[in-house]
């Protein structure tokens, strides 16, 4: 058994909270959201297990079209972390990086390890709090992360309308300016 303070303690390993990596990640795929400056602030910011390897686009509204199905369907095959990017109607950038790839589910799962992201302004990454594991929940209509009274990030099945609040797991604000917003695009990356 892990404690919260051990499980914290361990993801700290490998992962910086500074603003600089020595070199940025590959890209396999241009990126429609991603700037040079968002990839080098979110790649430190990684668990360490995952710092290293080639980012992958798995999926992008603007190439595969605006269907939580078909985003679910492009994850089947994989089996590593997914970086979440969602650029709103507003053109912020905010989003989530998920231990497991994003799938259809009964219950929550993931680790301690997920966190919600925003550039709205500047990079702000909220982590784990250790107070629930409501880290990611997959249905057939919806996909949220967080939870604990409200939900930290919650998309519909057409990957157009969102919600972001202040949940518990991740004691995170709003990651957009708008709490309802609307969703401009979207990608989904893996690290393989």
């Amino acid at each position: 058994i892990i404690t919260i303070n051990e499980a914290k303690r361990r993801q700290s390993f490998g992962s910086c909270d500074a603003d600089s990596v020595d070199v940025l990640p590959l890209l396999t795929d241009s990126s429609d959201l991603l700037e040079d400056t968002h990839i080098e602030k979110l790649a430190c910011r990684l668990p360490a297990r995952v710092q290293g390897y080639p980012w992958r686009l798995a999926y992008s509204t603007v190439k595969h079209g605006t269907s939580l199905k078909t985003l679910y369907r492009s994850l089947l095959d994989v089996d590593s972390p997914v970086l979440l990017v969602i650029k709103d109607m507003d053109h912020q950038i905010f989003g989530a990086f998920s231990t497991h790839p994003f799938r259809v589910t009964e219950s929550f799962y993931g680790t301690g390890e997920t966190f919600l992201y925003s550039f709205c302004p500047e990079i702000k990454v909220y982590r784990w709090t250790g107070e629930n594991s409501y880290f990611v929940k997959g249905n057939i209509d919806s996909l949220q992360m967080g939870g604990g009274g409200q939900l930290g990030l919650w998309l519909d099945a057409e990957l157009y309308r969102g919600t972001t609040t202040k949940c518990a797991t991740f004691n995170n604000p709003p990651l957009s300016a708008q709490q309802d917003f609307n969703i401009h695009s979207l990608e989904v990356w893996t690290f393989e």
